[in-house]
């Protein structure tokens, strides 16, 4: 019986289901995107070397304590917390009428830009200091570094960890839901309201949760894959290189 319902909430509900699970992806993949981008930005910037002396060096300094406190701050209080101060703390504050699914797109991106900061500095530090040394020997900045020699090794390392926050990302839209945005949770919510059938409605919004969970990560194991290259390859030494040990024992054999 409760699966006939779980067909039946289905059939007249399905709709709001895909408008909902629409919605929760849309906020989640901006969100990443955007706060990937804050992240990568962040994460340079903290790795800038400080000068010993001079203005360069405070200027460094106060951007480096307002970046701790952003960081600090949005990873240290709940996301809904942020919605709640953000959205109506900004509408009585300053009188600010957002639009609900920009400030939802606002909230994830300023969120996971604090978690990514952290993973993309710690992706740089991993880095051998010695590629740094050697691209620095040639004359490079530090931001030609970061582009050409430092990023491409750890925006690969940092992709496990990328795609968990997009996973956190999808998972966490579902708090949006104390600002009214109209993602997944909500909409389910509403469904359980009309028919007041709690289990069978939110057991279909678990499904959707995980189909949509589920492929994320297989896309993105996919994507490591294509990125770690073929399992089997063969290196050369050099170029010169071009008789296999086989074939010079196979010479020493005749000689003899």
């Amino acid at each position: 019986m409760t699966f006939d319902w779980v067909i039946k909430i289905v059939s007249n509900n399905w709709p709001m289901f895909l408008r909902g699970a629409g919605v929760t992806l849309l906020i989640a993949i901006t969100g990443t995107i955007l706060g990937f981008i804050i992240g990568l930005l962040i994460g340079v910037i903290r790795t800038i070397p400080t000068p010993e002396r001079g203005v360069k060096r405070i200027f460094l300094k106060i951007i480096n304590a307002i970046l701790s406190i952003y960081i600090e701050v949005f990873r240290g209080t709940p996301m809904i917390v942020q919605a709640m101060v953000i959205f109506y703390g900004s509408a009585l504050a300053f009188g600010m009428d957002m639009n609900r699914i920009y400030a939802a797109i606002l909230i994830v991106s300023i969120n996971t830009g604090a978690y990514m900061s952290e993973i993309i500095r710690g992706g740089i530090v991993s880095i051998d200091k010695g590629q740094y040394e050697a691209a620095q020997a040639i004359g490079m900045t530090h931001f030609q570094i970061m582009k050409n020699v430092v990023l491409p090794q750890a925006i690969r390392n940092i992709l496990p960890a990328t795609g968990n926050e997009f996973v956190i990302n999808i998972k966490d839209t579902s708090v949006l839901n104390v600002i009214s945005v109209s993602e997944l949770f909500f909409q389910t919510k509403s469904i359980a309201g009309n028919n007041f059938r709690y289990f069978e409605s939110f057991f279909v919004a678990c499904v959707l949760y995980f189909i949509m969970t589920f492929t994320v990560t297989r896309i993105l194991r996919y994507i490591e894959r294509k990125l770690d290259g073929p399992d089997n390859y063969i290196m050369y030494a050099n170029q010169m290189q071009v008789e296999t040990p086989e074939d010079l024992l196979r010479k020493t054999k005749n000689h003899l």
